[in-house]
């Protein structure tokens, strides 16, 4: 029997990858936070954890740190992606370059030289919170500038255009055509900033001695001594992304950059 080739064949080796390493463990993680150490059905990882003011106030660090290192990274992206998606210098990606060449160093040797900094400063040890802020701030500023450069750099011309000649002023061209058009780059690098500075712990343990805990390092706590408790607190991390991403409008297609919110 002859096999036809189809274009739907060409999902096969997507529909396999996203089986063994998506689906089942997601499977598996769901079991072990819905089980005991006996492997019976329960809820008591669920009241253990909601139970524990710790664990309930890592979340809210957790949360206040991803916050307020996505708004120090929102504030420093946008002016820069603006300058370089509105410039008329012909080498402008020489310095969008600049911006992503850290990215191209380890992450390890990139995290231990603002250690070394902020200890040549005085200030490792001391303001540890702070410290955490700014390795987080470091690492993720490219993937805030990139989503809004790009982005910025899609708006036609001839808007600015119009506007200048409507008698628009700097302000009014800014506020009624960059913003509203640069949004979905806007919700593309929060998504990508926020989400990922929930859970890297790497950042808190070196910068913060170990005394931040964000919910990444309860996770690897836990599954190095117990995996059951471990998967509930990754099933709680989940629904926690899966709201963010929601409120964000992750799961919403994205708009036309030309027509968006005009």
């Amino acid at each position: 029997m002859r096999v036809r080739f189809t274009r739907k064949m060409l999902g096969i080796p997507y529909a396999v990858f996203l089986l063994c390493f998506v689906i089942i463990p997601m499977l598996i993680i769901v079991f072990y936070a819905f089980t005991d150490r006996e492997m019976h059905f329960s809820f008591s990882n669920f009241a253990k954890f909601f139970s524990d003011p710790t664990k309930l106030s890592t979340i809210v660090y957790s949360l206040v740190i991803a916050l307020i290192t996505t708004a120090v990274c929102l504030a420093i992206a946008y002016p820069v992606a603006y300058i370089l998606a509105r410039s008329r210098m012909k080498r402008t990606y020489v310095l969008l370059l600049l911006f992503i060449m850290p990215m191209w160093i380890n992450f390890v040797l990139r995290i231990n030289a603002i250690r070394e900094l902020l200890n040549w400063i005085g200030l490792l040890g001391e303001a540890n919170y702070f410290n955490t802020i700014v390795g987080m701030v470091y690492d993720f500023l490219p993937f805030m500038i990139l989503p809004l450069y790009t982005t910025l750099l899609k708006i036609d011309s001839s808007l600015y255009e119009a506007s200048a000649d409507l008698g628009g002023s700097s302000f009014t061209t800014f506020t009624r055509i960059t913003v509203p058009l640069s949004m979905p780059g806007v919700v593309s690098g929060i998504t990508m900033v926020f989400l990922p500075s929930m859970t890297n712990y790497v950042v808190s343990d070196m910068l913060g001695n170990s005394k931040v805990t964000v919910i990444g390092k309860f996770i690897e706590t836990y599954f190095g001594t117990d995996w059951h408790m471990g998967s509930m607190i990754a099933l709680v991390l989940l629904v926690v992304v899966f709201v963010s991403a929601a409120l964000t409008g992750g799961f919403s297609p994205e708009d036309n950059v030309r027509g968006t919110n005009l």
